[in-house]
C-alpha cells in the first residue's frame, strides 16, 4: 500500500464529515468541546463562506469511532493530529476550537510549528481561560460514577435527558472521564508566542470563563488579538451560533 493511501485514511478517520469544495480557499478544523464530537459543526458549512471548507474534528470514542478508545492525555493525542493532519495542509487553514478543544488546537498549533514549521492563519480561541492561567476547580476525572455524574448536571453541558439515559450513559462516562482528564491534567509548557493571530470568543454568561480569562489570550500571540463576547453561557456556541458564525466569516474573509 502507498504512503499517499496510508495517508488519505489516516486524516479521513479524524475529519467526519469533510465535504471538499472545488473552490476551497482555506480549510477551518473544528475541534469540539469535551464529551462531544464532530457532529456539533453539522451545519456550519451553511454558515460560513463557500471556499471555507469545514473540517470537523472527530476524536476517538466517539461518534464514527466508538469503538476506539479515547485519549486521556493531551501530548499523545496533540502528537497523532498532527501526523494525520499534516496531509491537509496543502492549504492555508485556520484553527477553531471550543472550551477543550480550543486547549488542544491550541497544542497541536504549537506542534505544527515546532515539528514542520507551518501555522494556522489564525487561531480561535472559544470559551477557553489562557492556558498559562492555573486551572481553578477541583478535578473530577477521578470522581464514583455517582459524583462525576452530579458534576456533569452542574456544568450544564450534557442534555439531562442523556444523563438520565442508563444505557447510553454506560457508553459515554469513559469518553466523559477521558475528556475531563486530558484538561485537569495538563501542564502549561512556557513557550515563544505563536505568529499567527488569535481571536477569542466568550458567553456573557459564562461563569467558567470570565473576559479577563479570554482577555490573557493576548500573551499566546505575536500577532494580532481580538476579543468577542456573546449572548449565553458556556456554551453560546449552540446558542448563539449564527452570531458566532458571522463573526467567523468576517474574520475568514479578511484571512482569505
Amino acid at each position: 500500500m502507498s504512503q499517499s493511501i496510508v495517508n488519505r485514511a489516516t486524516f479521513e478517520s479524524w475529519i467526519v464529515p469533510r465535504e471538499p469544495r472545488l473552490q476551497t480557499r482555506l480549510r477551518l478544523f473544528c475541534f469540539p468541546y469535551a464529551g462531544s464530537g464532530a457532529s456539533v459543526f453539522r451545519t456550519w458549512p451553511d454558515g460560513l463562506p463557500s471556499d471555507v471548507e469545514v473540517c470537523p474534528v472527530q476524536l476517538p470514542g466517539r461518534g464514527t469511532r466508538l469503538t476506539e478508545r479515547p485519549f486521556s492525555r493531551l501530548a499523545p493525542l496533540v502528537q497523532a493530529l498532527a501526523q494525520a493532519l499534516i496531509p491537509l495542509q496543502d492549504k492555508p487553514f485556520a484553527f477553531f476550537g471550543h472550551s477543550l478543544g480550543a486547549l488542544v488546537s491550541f497544542e497541536l498549533a504549537r506542534e505544527f510549528r515546532d515539528q514542520y514549521g507551518v501555522l494556522p492563519v489564525r487561531l480561535f480561541i472559544s470559551a477557553l481561560q489562557a492556558p498559562q492561567i492555573p486551572y481553578r476547580r477541583p478535578p473530577i476525572h477521578t470522581l464514583s460514577d455517582r459524583e462525576f455524574l452530579a458534576e456533569l448536571r452542574l456544568l450544564n453541558g450534557t442534555p439531562a435527558e442523556v444523563l438520565e439515559h442508563q444505557e447510553l450513559m454506560e457508553i459515554m462516562l469513559p469518553v466523559l472521564r477521558a475528556d475531563f482528564a486530558l484538561y485537569e491534567t495538563y501542564m502549561y509548557p512556557p513557550d515563544s508566542p505563536l505568529d499567527c493571530p488569535i481571536s477569542a470568543f466568550g458567553g456573557l454568561q459564562d461563569r467558567k470563563v470570565t473576559q479577563r480569562d479570554l482577555e490573557a489570550w493576548r500573551d499566546q500571540t505575536s500577532r494580532s488579538f481580538t476579543l468577542q463576547m456573546f449572548p449565553g453561557d458556556h456554551f453560546f456556541l449552540n446558542t448563539s451560533q449564527s452570531l458566532l458564525l458571522r463573526a467567523l466569516s468576517q474574520e475568514l474573509r479578511a484571512d482569505l
